[in-house]
């Protein structure tokens, strides 16, 4: 358990410091106004998630998932696991438990940002 905590912790170090270097390049070569980088970020991301499933199944290397998986990709944008998690209820037949899973959390989570903005904007104005 430890070990696996330590791989997470290090992956995790290394993929959200690849992700800030990755908005910070993206928005220097393209330019502010949209978010490019965040969306290169989480296509990238699903991309690599996918070809790590596959590839370390192949393998039979799942030992390396907590290090590549849970911490690299999931440092480098959550999104890939939220990925994951929706082809893997596809691939499970629960196509409308996927659809719920994947709406839902988006709009639960842009939800839960606008309730939290507007609580807390009420506390400090």
């Amino acid at each position: 358990m430890i070990a696996s905590l330590i791989q997470v912790a290090l992956g995790g170090a290394i993929g959200a410091s690849a992700r800030y270097l990755s908005n910070v390049g993206v928005m220097r070569l393209i330019g502010p106004g949209f978010p490019w980088g965040t969306l290169a970020v989480n296509v990238l991301g699903s991309f690599l998630m996918g070809v790590l499933l596959v590839v370390l199944a192949h393998k039979d290397a799942m030992r390396l998932a907590p290090f590549l998986m849970t911490g690299l990709l999931g440092g480098f944008t959550t999104f890939s696991a939220f990925s994951l998690d929706v082809m893997t209820l596809i691939e499970r037949g629960q196509i409308n438990l996927a659809l719920f899973y994947a709406i839902g959390s988006v709009l639960m989570s842009l939800g839960a940002m606008v309730l939290a903005m507007l609580v807390l904007r009420g506390v400090f104005q």
